[in-house]
């Protein structure tokens, strides 16, 4: 029943086990209490009001990380991204402020130098979509860099580098300018992007992301968030 619901995308198998417990699935009529039970063809399950509710107030929030802060699990004299979720910083001043305990682990993560797009939620069906390993979002990430730059370079960026004894998706990779390339990834390995100039003498000096999947950076400021709105929300996941 849980994996049912979480292949579904319903619901992720924990929130699905959650709600199995509250009391708050049935099928043909008949409250189910095992998690594991199977559905069989032609039955009928139904999640009741309180459910879908709990689900859809799950938070999800868009904040323009500043370079400094860390995507979470903060060292001593770190700060981590969530702390920056508060009513000052709220763009625009319209949205609820999360819960003190709230859990919102990024989607995502973007390394203390970097800067811009990052994604924070409690919706396990949207980290499925985002960071799952059947995940095909793509994020495009402007770049700066030091060095110089040439066709032969352009090229092994592109396709032709491994990390950690893995070959690299291909990437798009061009240059809108002096010193600065555009990157757009369908993966998130650990310090991507850096590891990657590093592998053709080139050294980042800063790192925007500015999109992931069809959700921009826009205008948000940096050092503040705003909730991810219900179209966003599909969009991603029909992403």
């Amino acid at each position: 029943m849980n994996k049912w619901l979480a292949q579904s995308g319903v619901c992720s198998r924990r929130e699905a086990e959650a709600l199995i417990a509250a009391g708050l699935v049935s099928v043909d009529g008949q409250t189910v209490s095992d998690a594991g039970r199977k559905i069989e063809r032609g039955q009928t399950l139904t999640l009741q009001d309180a459910g879908a509710a709990q689900l859809r107030a799950q938070m999800t929030v868009v904040i323009h990380k500043p370079v400094g802060v860390v995507s979470a699990h903060p060292e001593p004299g770190q700060v981590e991204a969530a702390k920056l979720l508060t009513a000052e910083n709220l763009w625009n001043g319209r949205g609820d402020i999360p819960a003190k305990d709230a859990s919102l682990p990024p989607l995502g993560r973007l390394d203390r130098d970097s800067r811009g797009l990052l994604l924070l939620s409690e919706d396990g069906v949207l980290a499925k979509a985002v960071i799952g390993p059947d995940s095909t979002l793509d994020k495009e990430y402007l770049v700066r860099v030091a060095g110089r730059i040439d066709d032969r370079k352009i090229h092994l960026l592109r396709h032709g580098l491994s990390l950690d004894g893995r070959t690299l998706r291909p990437a798009t990779v061009e240059e809108i300018g002096p010193q600065r390339l555009r990157f757009i990834l369908r993966e998130g390995r650990n310090r991507q992007i850096r590891r990657m100039c590093e592998s053709v003498s080139l050294d980042v000096v800063d790192l925007l992301r500015i999109r992931i999947g069809p959700i921009e950076l826009g205008d948000l400021p940096e050092g503040q968030w705003r909730p991810l709105g219900p179209g966003e929300r599909s969009a991603l996941l029909r992403g």
